[in-house]
C-alpha cells in the first residue's frame, strides 16, 4: 500500500521499501498456530529484510504482524497512525520510550 508511505512521508519521516514486502510476516490471523514452523520462517525472512533495509522503526497497520514482528526483533514496531500522531503533536509511542 503507497497510502500509509506517503502519509509518513509527508509527516516528516524517511520511508524506505523493504524487499519482498508483499510477503507475509507469518501472522495471518490463526495461520502462525496452526503452521508455526512455516510461520516462523515468513517471520525470520520478513525479519531479514528489514534489517537489510536499515530500519531503525517498523510501522504497520495489522495487529498481527506488529505482535508478530515484535516478538522476534529489537527493533521498535508501531502502528503507522501512533507515528503520524507523534508527528502532529501527540505523544511518543510507547515502543519508542522503551528504546
Amino acid at each position: 500500500m503507497r497510502q500509509p508511505k506517503e502519509l509518513l512521508a509527508k509527516a516528516g519521516f524517511a520511508v524506505r521499501d523493504i524487499a519482498e514486502a508483499h510477503l507475509c510476516c507469518g501472522s495471518a490471523g490463526t495461520y502462525n498456530i496452526m503452521q508455526p514452523e512455516i510461520a516462523r520462517r515468513l517471520r525470520e525472512r520478513k525479519i531479514a529484510n528489514i534489517l537489510a533495509a536499515g530500519a531503525d522503526v517498523i510501522a504497520t497497520g495489522n495487529i498481527g504482524c506488529m505482535t508478530q514482528i515484535a516478538g522476534a526483533t529489537a527493533i521498535p514496531v508501531v502502528h503507522t497512525v501512533e507515528l503520524l500522531d507523534w508527528a502532529y503533536g501527540g505523544p511518543q509511542p510507547a515502543a519508542l520510550a522503551r528504546a
